[in-house]
């Protein structure tokens, strides 16, 4: 056969499937159907190209006009779930009838869509209200930072759970967690935020109190409860309700900042026999032992009998004089092996000349944070983390960066602590010998943080024969570095990773000068 003659339409559905489900469904639809040739408007309305549709980062109103007006009435029974955004969200929802539309995943969320379209005076009030079950809102509500956290709770967060009223599932993330206003029900009633059919629930709350008010009897049906808390260190004299949780299977509670109350995460899991996953992101200070896998099992396992799965990373901040032996990966590796998980590493890093941060954890890494990473870190793939802090007692060297852009291939958020110069692994070489360097490429890269670290970290990230950062758009750096750095915003090798640059922060850090407008014409 002439391989030249053979054309799409000559092939197998089989194969014209396993083609098409290499595309975009949106590309899919918007291609084959209705362009007059019968086979292809059938194969196009297959469930794999119907049942979910993503109309994110969609902006061409000729495309969306197709899709209300042709194509969504066509495939309207398929529909399952929509990922959207609120731009064309209420133009989607109500260009057909979706009768088997039960999921929605809706983007850049903020207070105001609850007030425009989560009312009874709504055009989507039914859809919302009696066929999704399952909801996903990814905020990015700049305003709920500067107000209160209770009044977001209140507005917000209750009044969806209330609105909602066949919701089962509802999920309450941000682009990272600090953008993300956390619920707050302290002096609240009982009554808010309650469900009698919520079966999973993932959010962020201001303090471990809110973890304990969602898990007080308000949502009896629960069972998987992911929750990132803020602060575990707030004192309370609130007496908790304690019963049992046997409906509770998943579990997961993540907390990124450094906390005394280690003795509340035992206390909690007592409360669930019954939980077959949790997962456990923790960061400890105040003890005079580091936790390894002999604390896991004594304070964590030993209470969740019918486990089968553990994924966890913990920390332990801990001052060496404190310590009543001393620390090597070799006893902390048999302790994790002792109970089990042979299948966990650790990690041992100097953060001062008697302060240390030991690490725990399960592999293959599964967060998205990793804070407090130093010099000597294993040799892995952290293929899921997108914010990373790193320190150490001693400079970084250039090959630490090396290592750190093939480490982490989605790094998003970089913040570095380091107030000691760069070390170079040749003496003789100063930062003007840019040539002795492997440049690095860091592809995702939006976000660096260098206000509390030595300018030559500075210089190997804006220096574009050191660092590719395509992407980067917000720069947290001293006025006074960034002038040295940049030759006071005339040197050339430092323009190009400047040029999209939307955000310095702090913002005194904006210049009047010709020069600096030049320098960052994004800003």
């Amino acid at each position: 056969m002439n391989r030249s003659n053979v054309h799409l339409l000559d092939l197998p559905n089989e194969i014209l499937l396993t083609i098409l489900r290499k595309l975009n469904n949106i590309d899919v639809l918007y291609s084959l159907l209705d362009i007059n040739n019968g086979r292809l408007d059938i194969i196009a309305q297959e469930k794999t190209f119907t049942n979910i549709l993503n109309f994110v980062h969609i902006d061409e109103i000729s495309l969306i006009d197709r899709f209300c007006m042709y194509i969504l009435p066509r495939i309207n029974h398929n529909i399952k779930y929509f990922i959207l955004e609120p731009n064309f969200m209420e133009r989607i929802l109500l260009a057909a009838v979706y009768p088997n539309l039960t999921e929605l995943k809706l983007l850049n969320f903020e207070q105001q869509i609850a007030s425009k379209y989560f009312t009874d005076e709504s055009s989507l009030r039914s859809v919302f209200q009696q066929q999704i079950t399952s909801l996903i809102l990814v905020t990015n509500d700049k305003s709920a930072r500067v107000g209160s956290s209770k009044e977001y709770t209140r507005n917000v967060y209750a009044y969806i759970l209330n609105f909602f009223k066949k919701l089962t599932h509802l999920n309450i993330i941000g682009p990272y967690v600090m953008l993300c206003p956390g619920l707050s029900l302290r002096d609240l009633p009982s009554t808010t935020f309650y469900s009698s059919i919520l079966t999973h629930l993932c959010i962020i709350v201001e303090n471990f109190d809110d973890c304990l008010y969602l898990l007080d009897g308000r949502l009896k049906q629960l069972t998987t409860f992911n929750v990132n808390v803020y602060s575990i260190d707030t004192s309370s004299t609130i007496v908790h309700n304690t019963d049992m949780l046997p409906n509770l299977k998943c579990f997961s509670l993540k907390s990124y900042f450094r906390n005394q109350q280690y003795e509340k995460i035992p206390s909690l899991l007592r409360r669930m026999p019954y939980l077959e996953h949790l997962t456990l992101y923790l960061s400890i200070k105040g003890r005079n032992r580091i936790i390894d896998g002999t604390c896991v099992q004594d304070d964590i396992l030993v209470h969740v009998p019918q486990l089968h799965s553990f994924t966890f990373y913990i920390s332990t901040y801990i001052d060496i004089g404190d310590l009543s032996h001393n620390l090597s990966h070799e006893h902390i590796q048999q302790t994790l092996i002792n109970i089990g998980q042979q299948n966990a590493t650790s990690i041992i890093n100097n953060l001062g000349t008697c302060v240390v941060e030991c690490s725990i954890f399960s592999l293959p890494f599964s967060f998205d944070y990793l804070l407090y990473l130093g010099n000597i870190f294993p040799n892995i793939v952290f293929n899921y983390v997108t914010y990373l802090l790193v320190q150490h007692r001693d400079g970084f060297k250039h090959e630490f960066f090396v290592r750190i852009a093939r480490s982490f291939p989605l790094l998003k958020y970089l913040r570095i602590y380091n107030i000691k110069p760069q070390v170079s692994t040749d003496p003789t070489l100063s930062s003007d010998h840019s040539q002795s360097y492997s440049m690095i490429e860091y592809p995702h890269l939006m976000s660096l943080d260098v206000a509390y670290s030595n300018q030559c970290y500075l210089e190997q990230f804006l220096n574009e024969t050191k660092a590719c950062v395509p992407c980067l758009t917000e720069l947290a750096v001293s006025h006074y570095d960034l002038k040295i750095v940049t030759n006071n915003f005339t040197r050339e090798e430092t323009r190009r990773n400047c040029a999209k640059v939307k955000q310095l922060v702090p913002i005194q850090l904006l210049d009047n000068s010709q020069d600096f407008y030049h320098y960052f014409p994004s800003l």
